[in-house]
């Protein structure tokens, strides 16, 4: 079976084709706006990060940056700098230029100020665009997609609908080849031990159980207890009242099939099949997790309504009942409550979504797409200083 995608001089595959616009640090970040803006066909991703870090912290952030550029979704990028940052751009630049995509900086100082800057990279995007549109879609295979799994506000009925159509939708991908990351540690908590047994080596299983109890054992350093209680205000306004009932609910969006490998936030995983990246539940901090591992695109399930899309990545929002489909169409792309409603069984449902999946893979827009919605941040291990 065949979808339509852009492929890279190295045989990759995107199901987007952008020229990003990064900036290497927050100071920088108007002025990255103000040139893919002025761009059609350029997308931006303005963050928080990239001076005053130090040790893992900074590690972290220089990967996920690095690797969000390498999302096979980016044909080109443009790194813009300030030039006294703790990342700079050249650094930037001399990293992503590994994965074999054209790179370019301009940098702030450099160039003698923020119009200037905007002048130059403006020029420099504009051709970028103009020599990545000549890359035309074609036919490739499913097992071209990285699919990112995402679990936001949930109510009592995301863990019988939403979740369960998603998981149905990655069992059919990864039938095909395909890859599925899902992330989302805290909501781990209390079903560490279902996925454990998904494991597909010993080493997997191991790896699990030890990511959830590093994610426990950080929040009780905090004086909080997370176990037993659920931590989201939305959540329990939903009808959860344990952080295991939203857990139990969350890992079933991931389907069936054995976990065959665990990776740090950010990371760009080795295997095909079903991945788990330990991260945050913060929903722009998980989908900058997803784009920087290398999902092309993400399905977001929702119980309580949620409009975060990425400028890289379609993100698909499924809804878990028809009240919030009616309420807020122009932000969900499906409907998962028809389960609920006895209009269809999870496998019908599952089939629908996973439809939809390789139509959003071959150019379909999605709600956020339209709608331009950009939330993109990356997760934190430290103080800035």
């Amino acid at each position: 079976m065949n979808i339509l995608g852009y492929k890279r001089e190295d045989g990759s595959v995107g199901f987007r084709n952008h020229v990003l616009v990064l900036p290497s640090v927050s100071c920088a970040n108007k002025v990255a706006e103000e040139i893919a803006n002025r761009i059609e066909g350029a997308v931006v991703i303005p963050h928080q990060c990239g001076c005053g870090q130090l040790g893992e912290d900074r590690e972290q952030s220089i990967r996920v940056l690095v690797n969000v550029a390498a999302n096979l979704n980016v044909a080109a990028v443009l790194v813009v700098g300030l030039g006294c940052e703790g990342i700079p751009a050249d650094f930037l630049r001399d990293k992503i230029l590994k994965f074999n995509k054209p790179v370019e900086t301009v940098v702030i100082q450099k160039e003698g100020g923020s119009l200037k800057t905007i002048e130059k990279g403006t020029r420099i995007a504009l051709r970028m665009v103009e020599e990545s549109s000549e890359i035309k879609r074609e036919p490739v295979n499913l097992s071209e997609i990285t699919l990112g799994l995402k679990c936001g506000g949930s109510d009592s009925s995301s863990g019988i609908s939403a979740n369960p159509v998603l998981g149905f939708a990655v069992d059919s991908l990864i039938k095909h080849g395909g890859r599925a990351v899902f992330t989302e540690t805290p909501e781990m908590i209390g079903a560490e031990h279902i996925l454990a047994k998904r494991a597909a080596n010993e080493t997997v299983k191991k790896r699990i159980l030890e990511v959830v109890s590093r994610f426990e054992r950080k929040a009780i350093s905090y004086g909080v207890d997370i176990r037993g209680a659920n931590p989201a205000p939305g959540n329990i306004e939903g009808g959860l009242t344990t952080i295991e009932e939203k857990s139990l609910g969350a890992i079933l969006k991931a389907g069936s099939g054995p976990i065959e490998q665990v990776i740090e936030y950010g990371e760009r995983p080795g295997k095909k099949g079903v991945i788990f990246m330990d991260g945050t539940g913060y929903d722009p901090q998980s989908l900058g997790g997803l784009l920087a591992c290398g999902a092309q695109i993400t399905v977001f399930t929702t119980g309580r309504g949620n409009t975060c899309g990425t400028a890289i990545a379609p993100v698909i929002k499924v809804s878990s009942n028809n009240r919030l489909y009616e309420s807020m169409r122009e932000n969900i792309d499906f409907n998962a409550g028809t389960v609920v409603s006895g209009e269809e069984t999870i496998q019908q449902a599952g089939q629908r979504l996973f439809e939809l999946i390789l139509k959003v893979a071959s150019g379909k827009m999605t709600k956020a797409e339209i709608l331009k919605d950009n939330a993109f941040d990356i997760s934190r291990l430290g103080i800035s200083i």
